[in-house]
């Protein structure tokens, strides 16, 4: 399928061109200083990548108000699982490798940040009472141990205009949710089922 295939370092940096410049090696932090403080506390949405033992990876979203990850200290934060579809995709990596990498967005910002470490799934009551969300105590919690912490600059979200309201396709652009999963499923369900439990689903979010 993919022919003139890279598989060097080396034959990498020659097509790129250059190393990376002094600021770009130097930004790379292994603490959570104040500036990446503020920024998780203020970020809505974050993708979590995990991958299991044999390479099988899994990015999964995660939303909440502002400041729904807890930053414990400069080495460690913590992330609260709400519902979700239960395919538990991302911890089941996390058991078998624990190896995670975040990126934190904060609408309108086109800088992110991200954080990598080491994840950990905990069940510790005193670390779960304080992410509670419209009265919830959630039941587990992924743990991480950061590593490295960086700011990635603005140029994906400038080139994909993401934040450009008038870049933003009609709400028809797409089928419905349960549409798809309805032909993606082979009818598994009916439609209006699918729809029905789509809905609900979605007035469940704690």
């Amino acid at each position: 399928m993919f022919r003139d295939v890279v598989t060097s370092v080396e034959t990498l940096r020659g097509i790129v061109g250059g190393e990376p410049s002094e600021v770009a090696r130097r930004k790379e932090l292994s603490a959570l200083d104040a500036h990446a403080r503020t920024f998780i506390a203020r970020s809505p949405f974050l993708l979590l990548g995990t991958s299991s033992p044999d390479g099988r990876c899994d990015v999964s979203p995660k939303g909440d108000a502002p400041g729904f990850v807890r930053v414990l200290d400069d080495h460690h934060l913590v992330i609260p699982d709400r519902p979700g579809n239960k395919r538990l995709d991302g911890m089941r990596n996390i058991l078998g490798n624990p190896h995670v990498g975040l990126i934190f967005l904060v609408p309108g910002n086109d800088f992110t940040l991200r954080v990598n470490g080491r994840a950990a799934i905990t069940r510790d009551p005193a670390i779960l009472d304080g992410l509670a969300a419209q009265g919830k105590v959630p039941l587990l919690a992924i743990g991480v141990e950061v590593e490295e912490v960086f700011l990635q600059c603005a140029r994906s979200f400038r080139r994909g205009r993401l934040w450009d309201t008038a870049s933003w396709p009609g709400v028809d652009a797409l089928p419905s949710m349960p549409c798809i999963l309805y032909d993606q499923t082979g009818g598994a369900m009916s439609l209006e089922a699918l729809e029905a439990r789509n809905a609900e689903s979605l007035a469940r979010l704690y």
